[in-house]
Protein backbone atom coordinates (compact mmCIF):
# COMPACT_ATOMS: atom_id res chain seq x y z
CA UNK A 1 0.00 0.00 0.00
CA UNK A 2 1.58 3.10 -0.83
CA UNK A 3 0.04 5.90 0.77
CA UNK A 4 -3.68 6.78 2.29
CA UNK A 5 -5.87 7.70 -0.83
CA UNK A 6 -8.52 9.83 0.77
CA UNK A 7 -10.78 9.03 3.73
CA UNK A 8 -14.43 8.70 3.05
CA UNK A 9 -17.13 10.57 5.38
CA UNK A 10 -20.79 9.34 5.40
CA UNK A 11 -23.16 12.65 5.09
CA UNK A 12 -26.84 12.71 4.84
CA UNK A 13 -26.99 16.00 2.93
CA UNK A 14 -24.08 16.48 0.48
CA UNK A 15 -24.76 20.06 -0.95
CA UNK A 16 -25.11 21.00 3.21
CA UNK A 17 -21.33 19.02 3.58
CA UNK A 18 -19.95 20.41 0.57
CA UNK A 19 -20.62 24.53 1.83
CA UNK A 20 -19.14 22.89 5.50
CA UNK A 21 -16.12 21.34 4.00
CA UNK A 22 -15.50 23.96 1.64
CA UNK A 23 -15.69 26.81 4.23
CA UNK A 24 -13.40 24.21 6.49
CA UNK A 25 -10.76 23.64 3.99
CA UNK A 26 -10.92 26.97 1.92
CA UNK A 27 -11.53 25.21 -1.51
CA UNK A 28 -14.23 24.20 -3.57
CA UNK A 29 -15.01 20.22 -4.20
CA UNK A 30 -12.35 19.19 -7.62
CA UNK A 31 -15.13 16.56 -8.49
CA UNK A 32 -18.28 15.49 -8.18
CA UNK A 33 -20.19 12.49 -9.15
CA UNK A 34 -22.45 9.88 -8.82
CA UNK A 35 -21.62 6.11 -8.47
CA UNK A 36 -24.88 4.42 -9.35
CA UNK A 37 -23.66 0.70 -8.21
CA UNK A 38 -23.09 1.87 -4.94
CA UNK A 39 -26.18 4.12 -4.42
CA UNK A 40 -24.07 7.06 -3.86
CA UNK A 41 -23.45 10.94 -4.67
CA UNK A 42 -19.93 11.82 -3.97
CA UNK A 43 -17.78 14.96 -3.68
CA UNK A 44 -13.59 15.27 -3.42
CA UNK A 45 -11.35 17.93 -1.82
CA UNK A 46 -8.13 18.19 -1.68
CA UNK A 47 -6.49 19.78 1.48
CA UNK A 48 -2.09 19.61 0.57
CA UNK A 49 -1.21 16.01 -0.52
CA UNK A 50 -4.46 14.26 1.15
CA UNK A 51 -7.88 14.46 -0.21
CA UNK A 52 -11.39 13.56 1.42
CA UNK A 53 -14.28 12.09 -0.24
CA UNK A 54 -17.70 12.89 1.08
CA UNK A 55 -20.68 10.21 0.43
CA UNK A 56 -24.30 10.72 0.39
CA UNK A 57 -27.02 7.79 -0.37
CA UNK A 58 -29.12 8.42 -3.72
CA UNK A 59 -31.62 5.67 -1.80
CA UNK A 60 -32.19 3.97 1.00
CA UNK A 61 -30.89 0.48 0.73
CA UNK A 62 -27.62 2.15 -0.60
CA UNK A 63 -24.56 1.08 2.03
CA UNK A 64 -23.66 4.37 2.96
CA UNK A 65 -27.21 5.25 3.80
CA UNK A 66 -27.45 1.67 6.08
CA UNK A 67 -23.98 3.18 7.51
CA UNK A 68 -26.01 6.57 8.54
CA UNK A 69 -28.61 4.84 10.18
CA UNK A 70 -26.97 2.85 12.51
CA UNK A 71 -23.94 4.97 13.20
CA UNK A 72 -25.09 8.85 12.12
CA UNK A 73 -22.71 10.83 10.01
CA UNK A 74 -19.06 10.38 9.73
CA UNK A 75 -15.86 8.53 8.83
CA UNK A 76 -17.26 5.73 6.38
CA UNK A 77 -13.71 4.31 5.55
CA UNK A 78 -9.87 5.22 4.61
CA UNK A 79 -8.71 3.89 1.29
CA UNK A 80 -5.66 3.04 0.26
CA UNK A 81 -3.56 3.59 -2.79
CA UNK A 82 -1.93 0.08 -4.49
CA UNK A 83 -0.34 -0.18 -7.97
CA UNK A 84 -1.89 -3.01 -8.67
CA UNK A 85 -5.02 -4.12 -6.87
CA UNK A 86 -5.51 -7.94 -8.11
CA UNK A 87 -2.13 -8.74 -6.34
CA UNK A 88 -3.36 -6.70 -3.13
CA UNK A 89 -6.14 -8.47 -2.76
CA UNK A 90 -4.54 -11.95 -3.44
CA UNK A 91 -2.28 -10.80 -0.54
CA UNK A 92 -4.86 -9.66 1.87
CA UNK A 93 -7.17 -13.10 1.69
CA UNK A 94 -3.78 -15.36 1.92
CA UNK A 95 -2.98 -13.09 4.92
CA UNK A 96 -6.25 -14.08 6.27
CA UNK A 97 -8.39 -10.82 5.85
CA UNK A 98 -12.13 -11.00 5.32
CA UNK A 99 -12.90 -9.21 1.89
CA UNK A 100 -16.21 -7.76 0.73
CA UNK A 101 -15.44 -8.21 -3.08
CA UNK A 102 -12.61 -10.56 -4.16
CA UNK A 103 -12.26 -8.78 -7.80
CA UNK A 104 -12.05 -4.87 -8.45
CA UNK A 105 -15.10 -2.54 -9.80
CA UNK A 106 -14.95 0.33 -10.71
CA UNK A 107 -15.36 3.11 -8.17
CA UNK A 108 -15.45 7.15 -7.99
CA UNK A 109 -12.91 9.20 -9.22
CA UNK A 110 -11.60 7.24 -11.77
CA UNK A 111 -10.54 4.18 -9.38
CA UNK A 112 -10.80 0.51 -9.33
CA UNK A 113 -12.04 -0.33 -5.79
CA UNK A 114 -12.47 -3.26 -3.39
CA UNK A 115 -13.11 -3.70 0.20
CA UNK A 116 -11.97 -4.93 3.30
CA UNK A 117 -14.49 -5.98 5.90
CA UNK A 118 -14.41 -3.68 9.10
CA UNK A 119 -14.45 -7.04 11.15
CA UNK A 120 -11.08 -7.94 10.58
CA UNK A 121 -9.19 -4.28 10.58
CA UNK A 122 -10.96 -3.51 14.18
CA UNK A 123 -13.92 -1.60 12.92
CA UNK A 124 -12.51 0.07 9.83
CA UNK A 125 -13.99 -0.15 6.36
CA UNK A 126 -10.54 -0.41 4.15
CA UNK A 127 -10.79 0.60 0.51
CA UNK A 128 -8.00 -0.43 -1.79
CA UNK A 129 -7.84 2.16 -4.86
CA UNK A 130 -6.05 1.63 -7.94
CA UNK A 131 -5.92 4.56 -11.11
CA UNK A 132 -7.75 3.11 -13.54
CA UNK A 133 -6.19 2.31 -16.76
CA UNK A 134 -4.21 -1.36 -18.27
CA UNK A 135 -4.12 -3.66 -15.28
CA UNK A 136 -1.09 -6.02 -15.20
CA UNK A 137 -3.83 -9.12 -14.62
CA UNK A 138 -6.97 -7.77 -16.30
CA UNK A 139 -7.11 -8.71 -20.09
CA UNK A 140 -6.66 -6.27 -22.38
CA UNK A 141 -8.88 -3.60 -22.54
CA UNK A 142 -10.44 -4.22 -18.77
CA UNK A 143 -10.04 -1.67 -16.28
CA UNK A 144 -9.69 1.03 -18.61
CA UNK A 145 -11.81 4.65 -18.94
Amino acid sequence: MKKIEHIGIAVKDLAAANATYKALLKTEAYKTETVESEGVSTSFFKTGESKIELLAATNADSPVAKFIEKRGEGIHHIAFAVDDIETEISRLEEEGFQLLNKTPKPGADNKLVAFLHPKGVHGVLVELCQEKGPSPTLPEGEGVN
